[in-house]
């Protein structure tokens, strides 16, 4: 990767909560250094990279909050990678593009993305649409997210919930179901906290409605042997007898 393609600013946020981070995907130099001034001064995290690999390359190390995403690349076009987009995540799209044609419009909304910004755009009209995106966002209930909740992350692990993604230590992705990541998020946010089946089942449910009775074991010894180095011996998601089923170790939040 052309390590000019990547520039981020960041600008210290208070220690509670980490600045938004908005990943802006342009081919033109001028517009990525305009993106990453100008919302880097009004206290977001900014990372712009030219094209779709490193957009994935962002994406796979990375929590993200926002991408701008223009509809005109090198190579696979923004059309395709917002496609892709938003079959992989729910992470919020702002289309940017010189063209003014309303079918161009109308295919990226139709394709997920939130809103849409025709160049030349102001930059303080880009500042606006992404602060409603963002208020939008937090106030929809979605399905796996526990309100403004970003990651979990434990030992190495990351547990990205926008992207419904989990990743060991050594950067290798694990493939979890609906009903497994409904759990994780769960035991996640009550670390080393006693919850009985039913209160796994009651709040898995919240996410996801695959979770249902006595499927809960099921999906937890799944779990184990994609966390677990020793299934047999687990260390994260531990049995405590007659009660239920504990996180043993702590566990980060990322806002």
């Amino acid at each position: 990767m052309n390590p000019e393609a990547i520039m981020s600013t960041q600008v210290q946020a208070p220690a509670q909560a980490a600045p938004p981070h908005v990943l802006a995907v342009d081919d033109d130099p001028a517009i990525r250094e305009l993106i990453a001034d100008y919302l880097g001064q009004n206290e977001f995290r900014v990372t712009v990279v030219a094209d779709g690999p490193a957009m994935q390359a962002v994406l796979a190390e990375n929590v993200v909050d926002v991408i701008l995403l223009d509809l005109k690349l090198q190579g696979e076009d923004g059309m395709a990678l917002a496609r892709r987009l938003r079959d992989e995540s729910a992470i919020p799209i702002i289309m940017l593009t010189g063209r003014r044609d309303e079918a161009d419009r109308v295919m990226g909304l139709e394709l997920g993305a939130d809103d849409y910004l025709t160049k030349p755009f102001s930059p303080r009209e880009l500042l606006a649409r992404i602060r409603t995106v963002l208020r939008r966002r937090r106030a929809e209930v979605r399905q796996g997210r526990p309100e403004g909740i970003r990651a979990y992350r434990f030992e190495g692990w990351e547990l990205n919930l926008n992207t419904r993604r989990l990743t060991a230590g050594d950067g290798r992705a694990v493939t979890l179901s609906n009903g497994e990541f409904s759990l994780l998020v769960v035991l996640l946010g009550a670390p080393q906290r006693i919850l009985t089946r039913d209160q796994l089942l009651d709040l898995s449910r919240l996410h996801n409605d695959e979770v249902y009775n006595r499927s809960v074991d099921v999906q937890i010894l799944r779990l184990r042997r994609k966390i677990e180095k020793n299934p047999a011996e687990p260390r994260y998601i531990c049995t405590e007898r007659g009660a239920g089923y504990m996180f043993g170790v702590p566990v980060e939040t990322v806002y």
